[in-house]
C-alpha cells in the first residue's frame, strides 16, 4: 500500500515507523531539519515542503496513493490537506484534529472536509483516561469487538496479592487469557507454571467482567464506584471531555480550573461535576477541599512540566491513584518511574487509532504496546482466511512467531480460546503478537 504522511512530528513519525517494513511510505514536513533527521532514523522516503500545496502532494505521490494521513499539529492545515488530496486522486484521507467540533461536524455525514476519517486526539485521550480510571493499576486499556472484549496492561507491584503466584494460581477467571509478561527488556509468553514477579508488566485479554475482576485481584484498592472521589485538575478540552464521559457513567467528579471564565463555562456545561476555581498547586486548598483523599486524581493540564508537578504533589499529599497526561511520548516512562500510576499520551493513542486504518483495513482494531514491541489485533475472519476451519493449536504451530489468541467472539457470544478451538468464518479474534510479525498475521487472517 502507498501511504503519504503529512507532518513529521511524534504522531506522523510513529505511524511511519510502524508502516515502513510493509508499505511504501512517504513522509512530508515543512521543516527541512526534521526531514533530514528522519532520513537516518526510518526507512521511508522523505520530502521537505508545504503539504497543503498540490505541487508538493503530487511530488509526494498523493495522486497514486492509497492513503493520505494529515498529521500536522494544526487542525485547519490537516483539513485543507485532505481537501487538496481529494482533488488530486482517490486516496483514503485521514485527518488528525484536536477540536471535537471538527470531529462532530465530520460525523454528521462521514465525508465532511473530504476526509474519510477524522480522529480527535482530545476525545481519544479522554476516553483512554476514563477506561484506565475503571481499572486499578492498569497502565493501558483497549476495547475490542464493540466492547465485548477488553485488553488491559497491569504493573505488578511488591504489594500485589498475586506477586509470587504462578499464572495457574492467579488465573481464576474462565474468560480471561494471560497474553504476555514484559519483564525487564524481555517478552515472556506465560505458561501455567510461570511465576509472576514484582516489576512485571502483564497483558491480559478477556471479557469486561473478567478483566474487572482481575483488576480487583491485582490491586490492593477496589475498583472505583460512583461514590468514590475522582478529581480532574485542568479544565482544558481533555479535562472537560473526561468529566463529561465520567458523568455519562454516573460519576460526579470534581474539577479544578484556575481560569475564572473557563470555570464558569465548565460549571454550566457539566451539571454533575463540582467545578472549583483555584490554583491546583496550592496544597492548603487541596487539603481544605479534601482532595488529598481522592481515590483517583487526573492531571490534565496543558504542559508536561505542570502535570508532573501536580502529579508528584498529589501523590505526596495522599491521593490514592494518579493518572497524568503526557504530551511527549518519550516522557511516558519517566512519569511512570517517578511513581505516577498511569501516563496517557494523546499522541500515542492517536497514532494507534490511525495505524488501525493502515493495515489494509483488515484489522478491525489495534493496540500498540510497550513502545511498539508488540500489538494486539482484532481480526474478523472472512471466507478466505487461513485461520478458518483450523484449530488454534494448528495455527500456532504453523507460524514462525509467538502468537497468543486472547479472545474469540462468535455471533456476539464469547468463545473461550483453547488449543482445540476451531475457528469459523465470521469469528472476531483478538490476537497478541510481536510487532515484527503483524504483517504475517494480517496476511493469514
Amino acid at each position: 500500500m502507498q501511504v503519504v504522511i503529512i507532518g513529521a512530528g511524534e504522531v506522523g513519525t510513529s505511524i511511519a515507523a510502524d508502516l515502513a517494513s510493509d508499505h511504501d511510505v512517504v513522509i512530508v514536513d515543512i521543516d527541512e531539519s526534521r526531514i533530514e533527521d528522519i532520513k537516518y532514523d526510518i526507512d521511508v522516503l522523505t520530502l521537505a515542503g508545504d503539504g497543503t500545496k498540490s505541487s508538493v502532494l503530487i511530488e509526494a505521490g498523493a495522486v497514486q496513493a492509497d492513503m493520505v494521513i494529515a498529521s500536522t499539529d494544526d487542525d485547519k492545515t490537516n483539513l485543507v490537506i485532505c481537501g487538496t488530496a481529494e482533488t488530486l486522486g482517490d486516496p483514503f484521507n485521514i485527518a488528525r484534529v484536536k477540536s471535537a467540533e471538527y470531529r462532530r461536524t465530520w460525523e454528521q455525514t462521514g465525508k465532511a472536509f473530504d476526509a474519510d476519517f477524522v480522529i480527535c486526539a482530545n476525545l481519544q485521550a479522554a476516553g483512554t483516561i476514563v477506561d484506565v480510571i475503571g481499572l486499578p493499576s492498569a497502565v493501558e486499556v483497549s476495547s475490542f469487538v464493540g466492547g465485548l472484549v477488553k485488553m488491559a496492561e497491569f504493573d505488578i507491584t511488591e504489594g500485589s496479592p498475586i506477586t509470587g503466584q504462578t499464572v495457574a494460581e492467579a488465573d481464576r477467571f474462565d474468560s480471561l487469557t494471560f497474553a504476555a509478561l514484559f519483564r525487564d527488556d524481555d517478552l515472556v509468553l506465560p505458561q501455567g507454571s510461570t511465576i509472576i514477579k514484582a516489576g512485571d508488566r502483564m497483558v491480559i485479554i478477556g471479557s469486561p467482567g473478567s478483566v474487572q475482576g482481575f483488576a480487583q485481584q491485582v490491586a490492593p484498592v477496589a475498583t472505583p464506584d460512583t461514590a468514590d472521589d475522582i478529581v480532574i485538575v485542568g479544565g482544558g478540552e481533555i479535562g472537560y471531555h473526561t468529566a463529561r464521559m465520567l458523568e455519562m457513567r454516573d460519576f460526579s467528579p470534581k474539577l479544578v480550573e484556575q481560569d475564572s471564565d473557563r470555570s464558569r463555562a465548565l460549571a454550566e456545561d457539566l451539571p454533575e461535576t463540582l467545578v472549583m476555581n483555584h490554583d491546583p498547586t496550592d496544597t492548603d486548598f487541596l487539603r481544605r477541599e479534601r482532595l488529598d483523599e481522592a481515590n483517583v486524581l487526573v492531571s490534565a493540564l496543558g504542559s508536561d512540566e505542570n502535570n508532573m508537578l501536580v502529579s508528584v504533589l498529589a501523590k505526596r499529599i495522599g491521593a490514592k491513584r494518579v493518572i497524568s497526561l503526557v504530551d511527549r511520548s518519550d516522557y511516558v516512562q519517566l512519569f511512570q518511574e517517578i511513581g505516577i500510576d498511569a501516563a496517557v499520551s494523546p499522541r500515542d493513542v492517536t497514532a494507534e487509532e490511525i495505524i488501525r486504518f493502515t493495515h489494509e483495513k483488515v484489522a478491525e482494531n489495534i493496540a500498540v504496546l510497550e513502545g511498539g514491541k508488540a500489538e494486539v489485533l482484532e481480526l474478523e475472519l472472512g471466507a478466505d482466511s487461513e485461520f478458518v476451519g483450523r484449530n488454534i493449536r494448528e495455527i500456532d504451530e504453523s507460524v514462525n512467531s509467538d502468537v497468543v489468541f486472547g479472545a474469540v467472539s462468535r455471533r456476539g457470544t464469547e468463545v473461550v480460546p483453547r488449543g482445540d478451538t476451531v475457528l469459523e468464518q465470521g469469528d472476531n479474534v483478538v490476537i497478541f503478537v510481536e510487532s515484527e510479525f503483524v504483517g504475517q498475521m494480517l496476511a493469514m487472517g
